[in-house]
């Protein structure tokens, strides 16, 4: 966007009255392309046409292809959030969090065959009884599974009339094996009759006293092996009743929704309880995310924009900003009082935790990293304060001897791992001698020039952190730096103990200690470990050759171009010294007369 276009939207914003409203954005087409809400229309539509640092790269995006917008004055917050949830709901515009279902609906299918079969089924077109529709596919798979297993149901398209060779499913006593002719015809149709009254009753322990009662008249007449059988399906359906309590709370109806973050990406993951019972699960990813705060009220607006089933409880792993509106509206879309709750401790609070870990588990597949970098990384950003997790870190160190060969490395980890194609090296230019903070402020103002320049792929993307090797001192130094350049990116130090180990994190503020939070200590001391081993190679590269130069260089007749080259021969100044003159002279340039010089240098020295 051009930047007297950009003026003449703030111009045209900051005449915004501060009521609360409504603002549409729009392109040049005259697309809506964007509808928020505002407390106050002037102060939030003035954000987005301002300097732009603060801003997502979602957000940056949106506001290049800005032409023009208008609003509406509310008499509340309230009405505009009313209006602004229609108003989505008409246009769908592009940056608006839409989370569009792509769902049908499903159905649970006892087919017309002469041995019927229970199966997953996404419309109606086959013969047979449907059980359905179902809205979600996690609950028709998952109960389709737990039928099958419990009643050892065959899955196959085997004919069983004749007997035949049976599967692995018998072998390993998923089926009992109707093409073997275990069972009867009768007893089969018996058993689809249980397994169909299970999925209509919904209820596993509410068969069992009919299942011991078939199984005391099988024992009667002495039918022991069918009487085994439904002894089995009874202790199966017992151990699925227990393991169901994990899933399972005490209250009727609740949604659950936890989120982890990475970068400007989010994954919010979602539970949903009803009759205390776990019916559904999904995730979504959200992009363009700075925190939760941030982003919840419109995820959460737009998740229950087309639901007619608002549960009493919904549960947040954070607190976010305009809840109260929100829930306002809920309640009146609910027609009843919902509850948001940010849960402390207990079952509620161990429920949040699964959800919590689904969401970390979808967002580091996403991502490629594994959940020990996502724990590390959420960890990190909860003790230093950050408004998301640091997918960019940026670390950087000073290696010198008193002074001599000043060296600075700057490394680059990507999702908790190092991304080694981006490490850069830079030589101190400015001053000679040694001061580290000096040093610090140089390599920064030259990082940060270089990333408006754009011309280096490992300097046109900011950071979403920044460690220094050291602590307030070296802070101090780049904090100007930075604020130079206008460019907002939080700073923290890297403290040591006596031992060369990471003790805590400096900040501005005082030290922060992490040594209690083992997998961000350990993510941390890792950075500091590779930026030092980083910068110390660098500068004792730089030594070993400047002293090599002047070693070899002391040989009458090797000059510089000479020592290059017995060094790309040999590798080594050992492996110099150690060479016979017939060896040396294979060295490009180095004639019969040097290799002689340099052998009598090294054996006659």
């Amino acid at each position: 966007m051009e930047n007297e276009h950009l003026r003449q939207l703030k111009n045209k914003a900051n005449k915004l009255p501060k009521n609360p409203g409504v603002y549409i954005m729009k392109d040049k087409a005259g697309e809506i392309i964007y509808i928020g809400k505002a407390k106050a229309l002037k102060n939030r539509v003035t954000q987005y046409f301002g300097s732009g640092n603060g801003h997502t790269e979602k957000v940056r995006q949106m506001v290049s292809h800005v032409n023009d917008f208008e609003y509406i004055i509310c008499d509340s917050e309230f009405e505009a959030l009313v209006l602004e949830s229609s108003l989505i709901k008409q246009n769908q515009p592009k940056y608006n969090i839409l989370l569009k279902d792509d769902k049908g609906y499903h159905y649970i299918l006892i087919t017309a065959d002469k041995w019927q079969k229970i199966e997953i089924a996404n419309n109606t077109d086959k013969k047979g009884e449907y059980i359905g529709p179902y809205y979600s596919s996690f609950v028709v798979r998952d109960t389709v599974d737990c039928v099958n297993k419990i009643f050892k149901l065959p899955d196959c398209n085997r004919s069983f009339d004749r007997p035949s060779k049976p599967c692995l499913n018998f072998h390993i006593g998923k089926c009992f094996a109707p093409c073997k002719g275990n069972i009867s015809f009768g007893d089969y149709k018996d058993t689809i009759e249980s397994a169909v009254g299970f999925i209509k009753n919904g209820d596993a322990t509410s068969i069992i006293p009919s299942l011991k009662e078939k199984m005391q008249k099988a024992s009667d007449r002495l039918d022991f092996e069918y009487a085994a059988k439904l002894r089995d399906r009874i202790n199966a359906i017992t151990k699925l009743s227990e393991k169901q309590k994990v899933v399972m709370c005490k209250y009727k109806s609740q949604d659950v929704f936890a989120a982890a973050l990475l970068g400007e990406t989010a994954c919010v993951s979602v539970l949903n309880f009803r009759n205390s019972r776990l019916t559904d699960k999904n995730h979504y990813f959200i992009e363009g995310v700075t925190d939760k705060k941030s982003f919840y009220g419109d995820f959460l607006e737009q998740y229950y924009l087309d639901k007619i089933d608002i549960p009493s409880r919904i549960l947040l792993d954070n607190d976010f900003d305009g809840k109260e509106i929100l829930n306002l509206w809920l309640n009146e879309k609910a027609d009843s009082k919902v509850k948001i709750l940010v849960p402390k401790a207990g079952e509620q609070r161990e429920i949040m935790a699964m959800c919590a870990k689904n969401a970390s588990e979808n967002l580091s597949e996403k991502s490629k990293s594994s959940g020990k970098e996502m724990s590390a990384l959420n960890e990190l950003s909860k003790y230093l304060g950050l408004k998301g997790v640091p997918r960019f870190i940026e670390s950087y160190d000073i290696s010198h001897t008193s002074g001599e060969e000043n060296v600075a490395a700057m490394i680059v980890f990507k999702d908790g791992l190092p991304l080694k194609s981006a490490y850069r090296r830079f030589k101190i230019k400015s001053f000679s001698g040694a001061d580290d903070y000096r040093s610090m402020a140089e390599v920064m103002d030259r990082r940060l020039t270089e990333y408006e320049k754009g011309e280096d792929t490992a300097f046109s993307r900011l950071p979403d952190l920044i460690l220094l090797d050291g602590g307030i001192g070296q802070i101090n130094a780049v904090l100007p730096v930075i604020n130079k350049h206008n460019i907002k990116i939080p700073v923290f130090g890297m403290v040591k103990d006596s031992k060369h180990k990471t003790r805590a994190i400096a900040s501005d503020g005082g030290d922060i200690s992490i040594s209690s939070n083992r997998s961000a200590f350990i993510l941390v001391n890792k950075i500091q470990e590779e930026v030092h081993r980083f910068a110390i190679t660098y500068h004792r590269n730089l030594r070993s050759k400047k002293m090599l130069d002047s070693e070899l260089t002391k040989i009458g007749g090797i000059g510089k171009e000479k020592a290059k080259s017995l060094m790309l021969e040999f590798k080594s100044i050992e492996r110099i010294k150690n060479a016979s003159v017939k060896e040396l002279e294979t060295a490009k340039g180095i004639s019969l007369v040097n290799a002689k010089k340099i052998y009598d240098y090294f054996h006659n020295n």
